[in-house]
C-alpha cells in the first residue's frame, strides 16, 4: 500500500500547485474541499485574514436533516456530465448536500460569490457534486 502514500503526496504537490494562484479575498473568499474515504468537508476561507467564514461537512448535525430531505427528492436530469451515472451513489448524495448546506452558510453571511478550490483532486465524482450543490443553493464560482 505504498501507492496510498504516493497518491496522496502527489495530491498534496497539486494543491500547493494551485494554491500559487487561487486565493481567497474579502470581496470572494475561497471555497476548499477536503474528502477522505467516508467523509467530506468544506470551507469558506478568506485568505488576506486567515480566517475560516463557514464550513460544513457530512458530519454536522444540521446536515443529517438535509441529506433525510434531499434523498427523497427526485434528482434533477440536468446533472452535469461529471455526475452521469453516479448520481446513485451514497456519497455522491452526501457531497451534494454538503454543497448546498455551506452555501447555505455562506450565504446567510452575505457571501455571493466564492474562489472554488478543489484541493488537487479531479473535479469529478464527490468533488464535482459538492459544487453542483453550491451552485444550486445559489453560490456563484
Amino acid at each position: 500500500m505504498i501507492k496510498k502514500s504516493y497518491a496522496n503526496q502527489a495530491r498534496l504537490r497539486r494543491h500547493q500547485r494551485v494554491r500559487k494562484k487561487v486565493s481567497g479575498t474579502s470581496a470572494r473568499p475561497r471555497l476548499c474541499v477536503f474528502r477522505s474515504a467516508n467523509q467530506i468537508y468544506a470551507q469558506v476561507v478568506d485568505d488576506e485574514q486567515k480566517r475560516t467564514l463557514a464550513a460544513a461537512s457530512s458530519r454536522d448535525g444540521e446536515f443529517t436533516a438535509l441529506f433525510t430531505q434531499l434523498t427523497g427528492a427526485p434528482q434533477p436530469e440536468d446533472l452535469p456530465e461529471t455526475l452521469k451515472g453516479i448520481a446513485d451513489n451514497r456519497r455522491v448524495r452526501q457531497a451534494r448536500a454538503v454543497g448546498q448546506l455551506i452555501a447555505r452558510r455562506a450565504k446567510a453571511l452575505g457571501i455571493e460569490r466564492v474562489v472554488f478550490d478543489r484541493g488537487g483532486y479531479i473535479y469529478h465524482g464527490r468533488v464535482a457534486a459538492l459544487a453542483q450543490g453550491a451552485r444550486e443553493a445559489g453560490l456563484d464560482f
